[in-house]
């Protein structure tokens, strides 16, 4: 079997950080670009983009296989199913520190009723989400990054724990930044 054969990465990837958060007593989330292979509240859909924590506390049913992630959780009260290629994930991380991963913007589908729309705006929706220029990050792509902020991580999320995350308050113009740790 060549390289060209081999299964993604990706998969492996998340499912190892998100032991790594479990074990360290971290809480992952991801970061996903929506489009409508997508299985996600709408309402909580943001420029096409959607954090979700995928802690055991805020789950319910969760399988992180190859192809989906998939899981039941409450937003707002209600209970709804999510599945996520994962294809669609663009980073996973840790909610208290930021340390993850952060992966290559998957190449644009037919875009979802009210998007954006386009393979323009899915790029620039992965640049402006992670400010990780990729081309200089293409060739390594399955190292670690940190996200690094000036705004703190939000202190929780929905009243249950089950709910995205907060998005961080406008601060003086600085976006967060992808940083390679070593």
């Amino acid at each position: 079997m060549n390289a060209l054969d081999a299964s993604s990465t990706r998969p492996y990837l998340i499912r190892a950080l998100y032991e790594w958060c479990t074990d360290n007593g971290f809480t992952p989330y991801v970061a996903v670009l929506v489009d409508d292979t997508v299985q996600v509240p709408r309402e909580y859909v943001k420029n096409n983009e959607i954090v979700l924590n995928i802690s055991f506390g805020a789950t319910s049913s969760l399988k992180l296989g190859n192809d989906f992630i998939e899981f039941k959780a409450r937003f707002a009260g209600s209970a709804r199913e999510i599945h996520v290629p994962i294809g669609r994930v663009i980073a996973i991380y840790a909610r208290e520190n930021g340390q993850g991963m952060a992966f290559p913007a998957p190449v644009a589908s037919k875009p979802s009723e009210g998007s954006v729309g386009g393979s323009e705006a899915a790029g620039a929706l992965a640049e402006a989400a992670l400010s990780l220029t990729l081309s200089s990050a293409a060739k390594d792509v399955n190292k670690p990054f940190q996200l690094v902020s000036d705004v703190p991580p939000p202190e929780s999320s929905d009243e249950d724990g089950s709910g995205p995350a907060n998005p961080p308050k406008k601060s003086s113009g600085k976006r967060p930044a992808l940083k390679r740790i070593k």
